[in-house]
């Protein structure tokens, strides 16, 4: 084992990739083992594509089954090896957005027993023995129930693998985060996607893509500049749920994001952050 494990829980596949991709791949390729758990197969996504538009019709099965490959190709890009679905593939079904019919589904992420996730997930901790998690915020960013429920499930798993009173050998992960989108970075990049959106609707300001993180959350900066192709490439093997045009992308609402590869987080569990110069802790696992 390297003295640097990275363990990233996140909803469905695309997900990873989005908003974690440049960071994955930096410590990645600086010879971190980094490990990626993805709790549902994504079988509630709307398909891009017109010639896969027969998967959304499928949901015994196809696209979630299709999305599995999806993930396997962008891992690849990422340089990460090590990905599991919780519980294994298919045990916990994609919820659906907030307030669809599909929140109902016994079988789904959202209705899940959270105590029965969190010992799935703190067995994978238990083995894997990351320093660092990554996980959502409790809002799952923009108010998804499954990535609600990562929150609660890896918040839960964290100190449950830790518990020297359940059985096995116990493993304290160092700390946790959430992902963050600062505000103030949302709104200079709606400001540049409203002057050039390229193929796609421009934003009408940053609740088109995302509540935004107060600045002041923000602990930690992660400048994967150098790993920008990497995270492009991960995207694009997610061709169900992302076009990706240039250093532009859009979701199925086909509202323009870009492609950054300086992601940011908060941190939730574990010591005070080394701040920088610029406010920011620039590593996490500093």
């Amino acid at each position: 084992m390297t003295d640097r494990r990275l363990l990233l829980v996140h909803a469905h596949p695309d997900d990873e990739s989005i908003v974690t991709g440049a960071t994955m791949a930096k410590y990645a390729a600086e010879g971190a083992e980094v490990t990626l758990v993805t709790c549902t197969l994504g079988e509630q996504g709307e398909v891009i594509p017109p010639e896969l538009a027969h998967l959304a019709a499928d949901r015994e099965g196809g696209l979630g089954e299709y999305r599995i490959g999806e993930l396997e190709r962008a891992c690849a890009a990422l340089g990460v090896g090590d990905h599991r679905f919780l519980g294994g593939a298919g045990r916990y079904r994609d919820s659906g957005m907030m307030g669809a019919a599909t929140n109902d589904d016994p079988d789904c992420f959202w209705r899940a027993d959270v105590e029965e996730a969190a010992r799935e997930l703190a067995t994978i901790v238990r083995e894997v023995r990351p320093h660092v998690m990554v996980t959502y915020d409790d809002n799952g960013g923009y108010g998804h129930p499954d990535h609600i429920q990562a929150h609660r499930v890896a918040l839960r798993a964290f100190a449950m693998a830790a518990d020297r009173s359940l059985p096995g050998t116990p493993w304290q992960t160092r700390k946790l985060y959430a992902i963050a989108q600062p505000r103030s970075v949302l709104a200079a990049a709606v400001a540049r996607l409203q002057e050039d959106p390229g193929p796609f609707t421009a934003p009408a300001g940053i609740g088109d893509i995302a509540p935004g993180t107060p600045d002041g959350a923000v602990t930690t900066r992660i400048d994967a500049t150098a790993h920008w192709a990497a995270k492009a490439l991960a995207m694009r093997e997610h061709a169900t749920q992302i076009t990706v045009a240039g250093e532009r992308f859009a979701l199925s609402n086909d509202i323009a994001q870009e492609i950054d590869a300086v992601e940011y987080f908060s941190l939730l569990r574990g010591p005070a952050p080394r701040r920088g110069p610029d406010g920011f802790e620039t590593d996490l696992f500093a």
